[in-house]
């Protein structure tokens, strides 16, 4: 039987604690760069994406600190447009670039907690998309065949499926409504795959999101393709 030298021994065990000691340690996570808005809202989302052309998103959710943010949820993984973020209209699938309001918000299925005002919407609860009526991007109630508007140009809010079990509205276009410019864009439920030009979340995620907005702290949601050096 060979025998090992004492040293060698300790040696061999402290290189084996060291080594053990690095696969366990704890690497920081990534910097997440303070939001650049500087308006009145307290509560801030960040909707960023790394290209114009990108379907996928990083949100993130800020409370004001004085002159600073502070990250109150995320960075999630959002689904925004097929066509990515930017100019939108009723003809294309972006979700559109800029800094919108989150005053109202709706669903299928009961409220999750928001404060926001909550909708419970049913079959009789569309918004609609039709550019020529008086009443194109806002909610109207009436029943399926009685409605004032292109039914076909507009959604039907309370027969759109597990997307709407839980929405809040973005203010795009909304003051004031321009025909055209482009209707119906919510942060709602996503499957995973790119939107029509909402924002779009896990079920769960979402509820979190929602209960956290305060109506009385004027939230206000950022979607935007992050800065990149020309060279990179």
């Amino acid at each position: 039987m060979s025998r090992t030298h004492p040293r060698l021994a300790i040696a061999a065990l402290a290189a084996i604690a060291l080594a053990a000691a690095g696969c366990a340690q704890k690497h920081p996570e990534p910097r997440v760069e303070q939001p650049t808005y500087t308006g009145p809202a307290n509560q801030l989302i960040t909707v960023t994406a790394d290209s114009p052309t990108a379907t996928t998103a990083t949100l993130t959710a800020w409370d004001r600190d004085g002159t600073q943010w502070v990250r109150a949820i995320g960075p999630l993984h959002a689904d925004v447009g097929a066509q990515g973020i930017g100019p939108t209209s009723e003809s294309a699938t972006r979700s559109p670039a800029g800094i919108w309001t989150l005053t109202e918000a709706f669903g299928i299925s009961p409220s999750n907690g928001t404060r926001l005002p909550y909708r419970r919407v049913t079959p009789s609860d569309w918004w609609v998309s039709d550019t020529r009526s008086p009443f194109y991007n806002t909610h109207y109630s009436c029943a399926p065949g009685t409605c004032p508007f292109d039914e076909s140009a507009g959604e039907d809010l309370g027969t759109a499926g597990p997307a709407y079990d839980h929405a809040v509205v973005i203010d795009y276009n909304r003051s004031p409504v321009v025909p055209g410019a482009g209707s119906a864009y919510f942060l709602h439920v996503g499957d995973g795959t790119p939107t029509a030009g909402c924002v779009a979340l896990p079920g769960a995620d979402l509820d979190r999101v929602m209960r956290w907005l305060d109506p009385a702290q004027g939230p206000v949601i950022d979607i935007e393709v992050r800065d990149r050096p020309a060279n990179s």
